[in-house]
């Protein structure tokens, strides 16, 4: 059976990645992602008073939501505000050299999607932003009205597999020229023109039209692929000998990543692969927990150096 716990502060695949990572009392353990802090309090417990525990996360509003989440756990816990492609940075400033599991969900955080000014989603009108880290300069709005067409077009075939890339990025470039697009609103409205639909209520499909150039412009803001690869490139360098670290992603584009990785670690004799297929969410958890529908977890374990 899977466990559930409240819709919006619960972590995906908790038993898989508390099996998977085999996370051991006075282990020193990274929630690269930590978010709301709902799989940092779960692995939490198995550390004891002699764990420690390291969230990174982007999101200065994550850190206080999880800063709140894990009071009165009972490892050490370091909350740091940065990019996981920074891990050796930020364990230097901790002065830790290896640790024994790095943990990395790839989802956006529902604070993030619920916040209308923040610009992540078109169910609210707000600004088009889009940076999970405010101290990022360029924004959605800065791509979709100075990027050339054939860029646009390209990174929404690359980042989300929209199969209409090219008619969007021409509908996009042709609306610009009579002013600037600001708004989530306006962008969707025009991503479902250039699909022949009024809005998103006449879609001809089970999701938005402009999810997935939503779901680009996000990653193509925050650098989430390249940031992604850095991280699974130093990744080793920071594993204890027998240490494990486990990657949920969303979408194909970030699992295929993390799936060629692995497997060239593992021909490089760096790595133990957990799982041969990427492990994914059973059919209670499904049920309860929407979000958990497109998770696919994977997991490798250090071998000696």
């Amino acid at each position: 059976m899977c466990e559930s716990e409240s819709i919006g502060h619960t972590p995906v695949l908790p038993e898989e990645v508390r099996d998977l990572l085999a996370v051991s009392e006075g282990d020193i353990v990274v929630d690269a992602t930590v978010g709301l802090g709902g799989h940092s309090s779960l692995l939490a417990k198995a550390l004891g008073a002699s764990g420690r525990l390291i969230g990174l996360d982007v999101d200065p509003l994550n850190l206080d939501i999880a800063r709140k989440r894990l009071e009165g756990v009972t490892p050490r816990v370091d909350l740091l505000q940065g990019n996981f492609a920074e891990l050796g940075e930020l364990l230097s400033s901790l002065e830790i050299a290896k640790v024994d599991v790095i943990l990395a969900d790839l989802g956006v955080s529902s604070t993030q999607l619920d916040q209308g000014d923040r610009g992540f989603s078109f169910r609210h009108d707000g600004p088009l932003d889009m940076r999970m880290d405010p101290r990022l300069e360029v924004t959605a709005e800065d791509l979709v009205n100075r990027w050339k067409e054939d860029d646009m077009s390209s990174a929404l075939y690359y980042n989300a597999q929209e199969f209409r890339s090219r008619k969007i990025a021409k509908r996009i470039c042709h609306v610009r020229r009579e002013g600037r697009i600001k708004t989530t609103k306006e962008l969707a409205a025009i991503v479902c023109r250039s699909m022949g639909v009024s809005d998103g209520n006449s879609r001809r499909s089970k999701i938005h039209p402009a999810t997935k150039t939503f779901q680009a412009l996000r990653m193509a803001v925050n650098q989430e692929i390249p940031n992604l690869e850095t991280l699974l490139e130093i990744a080793p360098n920071f594993l204890n000998p027998g240490g494990r670290i486990g990657i949920i992603a969303f979408h194909s584009v970030e699992d295929k990543v993390v799936k060629l990785d692995f497997r060239k670690r593992k021909s490089e004799e760096v790595y133990q692969v957990l799982t041969k297929k990427p492990v994914t969410a059973c059919e209670d958890e499904r049920l309860a927990n929407p979000r958990s529908r497109s998770a696919k977890l994977r997991v490798a374990k250090r071998l000696s150096d």
